[in-house]
C-alpha cells in the first residue's frame, strides 16, 4: 500500500483528492476542527469513498458525494481561487 498523502486543509482541489484517492492512495488531512486541529483521513476502497473524522466515520457511495463533502468541510481548497 502506498504511503498516505500528508495535507493541510485546503491544500488540493477535489480533483486532485479524488484522483488520489482512486489511484489508492489515503489521504491525512490536518483540519481545525472541535476547537483545535485534528487529522481526517480519506480513503477508498474501490466501491466506498470514506472521510474518517475524530467523532465520525462519514460513507460516500460516489464521487459526487465524496466531492460534495470534502468541499463543503474545507478538506478542498476553492477550484475557482
Amino acid at each position: 500500500m502506498p504511503e498516505p498523502l500528508r495535507v493541510e486543509s485546503g491544500e488540493l482541489t477535489a480533483d486532485e483528492i479524488l484522483d488520489a484517492l482512486r489511484e489508492g492512495r489515503r489521504i491525512i488531512v490536518r483540519a481545525e476542527m472541535l476547537g483545535g486541529i485534528h487529522e481526517v483521513t480519506l480513503r477508498h476502497d474501490g466501491t466506498t469513498f470514506y472521510c474518517d473524522t475524530p467523532t465520525t466515520l462519514h460513507k460516500h457511495e460516489d464521487e459526487a458525494g465524496m466531492r460534495t463533502c470534502v468541499t463543503k468541510m474545507g478538506y478542498a481548497k476553492d477550484d475557482t481561487e
